[in-house]
């Protein structure tokens, strides 16, 4: 028997259909070890591993490594997009109204609850994006005090 092996970024990109270069490998690397960042934050992040790379260069990877389904876009309103490595799943999010802190919300009650809508209007519904809002216990306690 033999134990199984988690992939490299490289193998999970060319098993997405993906071209393997050096700036979508330390992107999805940085998505993955971000926690919702916005495309500044990644580019740093990214440049911190390469050294330089464009916001166009940017643009273009997060495009092809969201369309493959590597990475998930989210753009919570009046927020700008922010990116995760977690996809697959039916989690939802919440958001700080003060400062923008975003965290992931797993679904509370059986198998993706959500995807059963009051009225589908004839659609056959695959996803639901649920938005929590409130403050962050951070926020929160700054406006108690």
């Amino acid at each position: 028997m033999t134990a199984s092996r988690i992939p490299t970024t490289a193998e999970e990109l060319r098993g997405a259909g993906l071209r393997v270069t050096a700036a979508r490998v330390a992107l999805l690397e940085t998505v993955r070890d971000g926690d919702h960042l916005d495309v500044e934050a990644l580019a740093s992040g990214v440049r911190d591993r390469l050294g330089h790379i464009s916001l166009q260069a940017v643009y273009e990877a997060l495009h092809a490594l969201t369309a493959a389904g590597l990475v998930r876009r989210i753009e919570p309103p009046g927020s700008p997009a922010r990116f995760e490595g977690r996809v697959g799943d039916n989690h939802h999010h919440i958001v700080c109204r003060s400062c923008g802190v975003v965290a992931d919300v797993d679904c509370a009650v059986g198998h993706a609850p959500c995807l059963t809508a009051s009225n589908d209007h004839g659609f056959v519904i695959d996803e639901a994006e649920v938005v929590y809002w409130g403050l962050c216990p951070d926020c929160s306690t700054a406006r108690s005090a």
